[in-house]
This record gives C-alpha cells, sequence and structure tokens, in this order.
C-alpha cells in the first residue's frame, strides 16, 4: 500500500532517509528550520534533485501524513512533537528517530497521542551513513509491534524493544556514554600524547591490551565525526546526561564528553580544520593531522 511518509529534518539523516524511500517510489514530504537560513540552497536542491516535496512548516509538513519521521537534533525532540501535533492526522504514526532521554520521549509521546497519532520512539543503535535505512532500529511504546512491519516493508532494519516508552531510548543512551565518550577520551588522550611526543608508546600500550581494535584507523574515524558533528553530538550526550540524571546518578562522564564535543565543534566552526562543505574537511586519514592543528591553537600551561 503506498505511504505518504513525512520527514521533519533534512540534514544528513533526513536526506539519507528521503534518498532511500524515493528509491523505493514512496511520496515524501520533508520540512526543516533551517529551508530559510545558510543550508536552505543546499536542502532545496537536494529535495528538487530526489523528487522530495518541500512543505513550509512543520504542520504543514505533517498533515495528511500516513508515517512522520522525527530526525532533528536532541533538544528539539519535544518541541517538534509539539509542533507538529496540529497537523497530524488520526491514527498516523509519528516515529521519533532522534536522541533523546526516556523522559523526552515520554513527554512527547503525550502530545502526539492526545491528537489521536500513534507515537512511537525509535533508538538508532550505530551510525546512519555506512547502513542508511537498513541502521539497526529499536522501536518502543505501544505502538512499536504494529509499526514494526510498516517500517521493514519500507526498507528498515526495525525490531520491537518493548511495549513500554523509554527502554529502546535508555538503551540507545546507555550505549552512547561510551560511544561518545570513547570518542572525546580518544580526542583528549592521543591530542595530549602528541603534544608529549609519546604517541606511539601509547599506541601500542592500547594494541597490546586491546588488539581487535586498528586504534590508528579508529582515532581518524573519531576525529572526522566529531570535528564534522561535533555539535549534534553535543546535544545528543546532554540528553544522555539527562537519561543519567533521570536514574539518580550524577553524569560527570557524559556531562564531560559534552563538553568536549561542543569544543571541537567550535573549533570547527572557527574554520581550525579547513573550510566546512569542501571535501578536505573532516577527511583527513591520519588524526595526527588533526591533532596538530588542535595543539597549534592552544596554549600550553607553564
Amino acid at each position: 500500500m503506498a505511504m505518504t511518509i513525512a520527514l521533519i529534518g533534512y540534514g544528513e539523516v533526513g536526506r539519507i532517509l528521503a534518498e532511500d524511500l524515493r528509491a523505493r517510489g514512496e511520496s515524501v514530504v520533508a520540512f526543516d528550520l533551517k529551508l530559510d537560513g545558510d543550508a536552505g540552497a543546499a536542502m532545496r536542491e537536494h529535495a528538487s534533485t530526489q523528487g522530495i516535496a518541500l512543505a513550509t512548516s512543520h504542520a504543514d509538513a505533517v498533515r495528511g501524513a500516513d508515517l512522520v519521521i522525527s530526525a532533528v537534533t536532541a533538544s528539539q525532540a519535544v518541541p517538534v512533537a509539539l509542533a507538529c501535533a496540529a497537523g497530524l492526522k488520526k491514527g498516523a504514526f509519528f516515529l521519533d528517530f532522534n536522541s533523546a532521554s526516556p523522559g523526552a520521549k515520554i513527554r512527547a509521546a503525550k502530545t502526539v497521542n492526545a491528537v489521536g497519532a500513534r507515537y512511537v520512539e525509535g533508538a538508532v543503535m550505530t551510525s546512519v551513513p555506512p547502513y542508511r535505512i537498513k541502521v539497526p532500529l529499536l522501536l518502543g511504546g505501544p505502538d512499536a509491534a504494529a509499526l514494526e512491519p510498516v517500517l521493514n516493508g519500507l526498507g528498515f532494519a526495525a525490531r520491537v524493544a518493548s511495549e513500554k516508552l523509554g527502554v529502546a531510548s535508555a538503551t540507545k543512551m546507555c550505549r552512547s556514554v561510551m560511544i561518545k565518550g570513547l570518542e572525546a577520551m580518544v580526542i583528549e588522550s592521543f591530542t595530549t600524547a602528541r603534544a608529549y611526543g609519546v604517541e606511539d608508546a601509547v599506541l601500542a600500550s592500547l594494541k597490546e591490551t586491546f588488539p581487535g581494535i586498528d586504534w590508528e584507523k579508529q582515532a581518524s574515524y573519531f576525529f572526522q565525526r566529531v570535528i564534522e558533528h561535533g555539535r549534534r553530538r553535543s546535544e545528543e550526550v546532554r540528553e544522555v546526561a539527562e537519561t543519567v540524571r533521570e536514574a539518580g546518578l550524577t553524569p560527570w562522564s557524559a556531562s564531560g564528553t559534552a563538553e568536549r564535543q561542543v569544543w571541537m565543534a567550535d573549533l570547527a566552526d572557527a574554520g581550525l580544520f579547513g573550510a566546512k562543505g569542501t571535501t578536505e574537511f573532516a577527511r583527513s586519514a591520519d588524526w595526527r593531522v588533526e591533532a596538530d592543528r588542535i595543539l597549534a591553537n592552544v596554549k600550553p600551561k607553564e
């Protein structure tokens, strides 16, 4: 059965989903607050190329849609649900793709369900680009079981984690304490080691302790991803920290990770790693290149 699909958020993830859904012949409409900003021209060009209709507001985008996918920054998960509510039709699925805390997902669900739509939380369990629409996706909530076959029929790789809201997002958030934290730790450790000239010894020691990891390759990948997506990652990790707080713990690790991620994003915005939008930006195959740029920008303590 043909579906009308609305994408809220037309960034990297939204565009990937749009491309893969259109490749299957699905009708897709999209909206992003940045359409009227500096990034708007590239979004409009992509939409024109892919045959994506662009809406003028959240409510306009979701009006009449059978499936709404919210793929925005973590802090906007609840505001987007509120903004979409006026346009949602009864019975429509609202898939929250965002990396938000269980508490945020529950608040968003109340708004969506109150207008007769069906909220389902989605927890994306790894980076989207390598997998595209097939990225491992955990679903949660009372309507997750009903949405699972619909999504998989569209090409997703979704499975139900729980009929209870918050379980899928808690799984994602707890994983992110480790994954995003490891990114921040590698950047901090390796850059500091580079400053002291001991990076080879540190890498050798890590290889001995964790022989299954190619630390050179992994470090370069971590630097690339944080330089390019540190702003979005920092927002996600602030939601991770909120998840930890909701459990009654103090998020020392998550809070520190968020600070390191946003610090890298600030450096990227300042042009330290080259011009954004170019093929060279955040694509160095050697993490040392980026570490040296960082070290040239900081002043050692005397």
